[in-house]
């Protein structure tokens, strides 16, 4: 397939024009990335969002994998002598993947099997002519090729033979096998069942010991529950239709006639189906199933790690960070507004040695000395009692107390990244630091730890790995170039995901930096070793330089732009600088007269919106959050309380959300809302403050049910129908609450 062609199969994908992939693809092949296409070239796309172009960049991917694996199916079966103009033409029209290999199956060098068995022994001419299914006797048939010497003693090891390759023939039957991956897609089950004698060891599978439900609809975190009890061996899972439904699918394909050579044709249909075309097409629709879920639960990873980037930043504070805990103590650091490390400690005010006095003189003290405005709190153990604590010492009305999802601190503590930043600390220290920054700026500290360590995932270790982390990689880099980096203070892992710089040249930015002072200019990026035209050019509009040469360093415009923005200011007969500083002045630029061969509206409303808003951080503002106080265990919980909490974490059943009792409550899909939810993204974000109602409480298993509706206790008709006790589920209801995978994602999420 050309190029061309290609770019008309996209276009009419994505319901764009086929001139927009053409120029995408281009600037793509020239090593342009996503951000930079999809920011400052948005007249030669036609103004294409970053997922837009992502997308074509992906299935530019997909369709040339397709053409090269055509390309070594062409030369396969060239080399065997049997390439013909029709088939040619059958391989290079095929559009998918699983279309070319069922074409490729027949010619496919293959291992010994029972039909290659017979071909040896010469029953090859009797298949053919029992597969026409003309009258006639196939016992007669089969006494002339009766040969002691071959291993043919008998009607029937003939017969079985000319059944061995009839049925190979069917498997390899590319029309048979598309129709039968439709019906497994379309009417195919998955059915779980437990493995008999291990019912107590899986327990947290209950929901699937016997269940069943559509492949096409099942939800990809049940999905991923399933496959995961069957690698554990907990579970039995079995994919696919009913098998006459199968069998008569087939039989209606290749039978032809009602006589004897038809019943034989009908018995190897029954062989080929259980023993070459079922396995084959449960393992190509468990693909489907597994690829399907993992998109899902990669989508919801990553719009849930988007939302955790995003999280509003304090900003330049002085802070003291505090890692909190009982036995050994909570570990207390001082950063400075730029988030460097100034001092620690290590106070005991918690049991059992309860030492109040003296760590309440040292935290005034250090609060003092480091002129200290806002104090950032771990929310693993001992949290909610060193929160009380620190509201308790009186200080100052202008120090903000702040509680700080810590997940992934303590990877990041043990990791090369926090060995190199602090090299004379330990673990404990380091951990104090990372939620400190983490207030600061989310953003900056977050992307040092490896994404799915901060969790927010689902089932993350189940799915395609290759595909989550480039995913991942794309959430990362869109967040980071979205908000901007600012070059001086920037660490060489937030550097990494600025547009065109990549881990080498992020270092030798972080190297030039240190022997020669901070850079002046963007203009000096230039001098930094082994960084080309080329990587300045995709990153110069997302490096900033505040207090820079040129204020334009400072926003988000290009420079390829400034020599327009000059002219604009000097059309306006101010400086840039005035021209920056005066927003009613720049409204008053009259953009059409700037339109030019390669600057068009598009890119000059974006100039205009950043000139009234130069170096603007797009997150929102940032608002200090307070638990309940005198909640602090799960055991202080009551039914029917309403209280304060902040979403930690979505998944496709529902959402969790931090009441500061050290383990999160689930708000279900169902409790999300007074309306039907069908995306728990449409009412929830992470890192989103809000208001829910205790529903349930298990101490023992430490499980906490919430809602969010108004009057959560309140039943419709509907649900009191749905309430109603039976005496058995209903294969086809959706598992009890999910509690199977609510339980696992809690293990997963907080080791208990």
């Amino acid at each position: 397939m050309s190029d061309l062609n290609h770019y008309l199969k996209i276009a009419s994908e994505l319901g764009i024009r086929d001139k927009q992939v053409a120029s995408t693809a281009a600037l793509l092949e020239e090593g342009a990335t996503v951000p930079f296409i999809s920011r400052y070239r948005k007249e030669v796309t036609g103004s294409l969002d970053e997922v837009q172009v992502a997308a074509i960049r992906d299935r530019l991917q997909q369709l040339k994998d397709l053409e090269k694996r055509k390309e070594a199916i062409l030369k396969s079966i060239e080399e065997q002598g049997k390439l013909t103009e029709e088939l040619k033409q059958k391989i290079q029209a095929a559009e998918t993947m699983s279309l070319l290999e069922d074409i490729y199956l027949p010619y496919k060098p293959k291992r010994r099997t029972k039909g290659t068995i017979a071909r040896e022994k010469g029953l090859e001419p009797l298949a053919t002519w029992i597969f026409a299914q003309e009258s006639g006797s196939p016992d007669e048939a089969a006494k002339s090729y009766l040969d002691s010497e071959k291993g043919v003693e008998t009607v029937e090891e003939a017969l079985q033979g000319a059944r061995d390759i009839i049925a190979e023939w069917i498997n390899e039957d590319a029309e048979v096998r598309k129709h039968l991956r439709d019906l497994f897609i379309e009417e195919g089950k998955f059915v779980s069942k437990v493995i008999p004698g291990k019912e107590q060891e899986a327990i947290k599978y209950k929901d699937y010991f016997e269940w069943e439900e559509p492949i096409k609809t099942a939800p990809s975190h049940r999905v991923l529950a399933m496959r995961r009890g069957e690698k554990e061996l907990f579970l039995m899972l079995d994919t696919g239709p009913e098998e006459k439904d199968a069998l008569r699918l087939i039989e209606k394909k290749v039978l032809r006639g009602q006589n004897a050579c038809t019943e034989q044709v009908s018995m190897a249909v029954k062989d080929g189906y259980k023993r070459l075309l079922k396995p084959s097409m449960e393992t190509e629709v468990r693909v489907y199933a597994k690829k399907k879920a993992d998109e899902a639960a990669i989508k919801v990873f990553t719009e849930n790690l988007r939302q955790l980037l995003l999280a509003s930043p304090l900003g330049e504070k002085a802070v003291l960070a505090i890692d909190p805990g009982f036995r050994t103590g909570c570990k207390v650091v001082c950063l400075g507004r730029q988030g460097q490390f100034l001092q620690n400690e290590t106070i005991y005010p918690n049991e059992p040695q309860k030492k109040t006095m003296e760590s309440g003189a040292l935290v005034k003290y250090l609060v003092e000395r480091h002129e200290i405005e806002a104090i950032a709190i771990g929310n693993g153990t001992a949290s909610r009692e060193t929160e009380a604590f620190i509201n308790s010492l009186g200080l100052p009305k202008h120090v903000l107390v702040v509680m700080v999802n810590e997940s992934g601190a303590s990877i990041y503590s043990a990791s090369d990244v926090a060995r190199e930043e602090f090299p004379d600390q330990d673990l404990t220290v380091r951990g104090a630091v990372s939620i400190g920054r983490r207030l600061m700026d989310p953003l900056a500290e977050l992307v040092k730890i490896d994404a799915k360590s901060i969790g927010v995932g689902q089932y993350q270790h189940d799915v395609d790995q290759t595909a989550l982390k480039n995913s991942l990689d794309d959430t990362v880099m869109s967040c980071v170039n979205g908000v901007g980096v600012e070059v001086n203070t920037a660490s060489k892992q937030l550097l990494t995901y600025v547009s065109g710089l990549g881990p080498s040249l992020a270092q030798h930015i972080v190297a030039y930096r240190n022997e020669h002072g901070p850079f002046k200019s963007r203009e000096e990026i230039k001098k930094v070793p082994r960084l080309g035209e080329k990587a300045f050019e995709q990153a110069a509009g997302f490096l900033r330089i505040r207090n820079g040469v040129n204020p334009l360093d400072s926003s988000a415009v290009h420079p390829e732009r400034y020599a327009l923005i000059q002219q604009m200011a000097a059309d306006m007969g101010v400086s840039v600088d005035a021209l920056l500083k005066d927003e009613q002045l720049v409204q008053k630029i009259p953009l059409k007269k700037y339109v030019g061969a390669d600057v068009g509206l598009p890119t000059l409303q974006d100039i205009l919106e950043e000139l009234g808003k130069p170096g603007r951080d797009p997150r929102d503002r940032f608002e200090a959050f307070q638990f309940q106080d005198g909640i602090n265990e799960i055991k202080d919980l009551k039914i029917g309380m309403e209280l304060p909490g902040i979403v930690t974490n979505i998944t496709q059943f529902g959402a969790f959300v931090d009441i500061g009792v050290h383990q999160d409550g689930l708000v279900h899909l169902s409790q999300l809302a007074d309306r039907f939810v069908k995306d728990p993204n449409e009412v929830v974000s992470v890192n989103q403050k809000v208001k829910v109602t205790v529903m349930e409480v298990d101490t023992a298993r430490k499980r906490i049910g919430l809602s969010m509706k108004a009057d959560p206790f309140a039943k419709t008709p509907l649900q009191g129908k749905r309430e109603k006790p039976s005496r058995q589920r209903s294969k086809k209801q959706e598992p009890k609450e999910n509690m199977a995978d609510k339980l696992a994602l809690l293990r997963e999420k907080f080791g208990k």
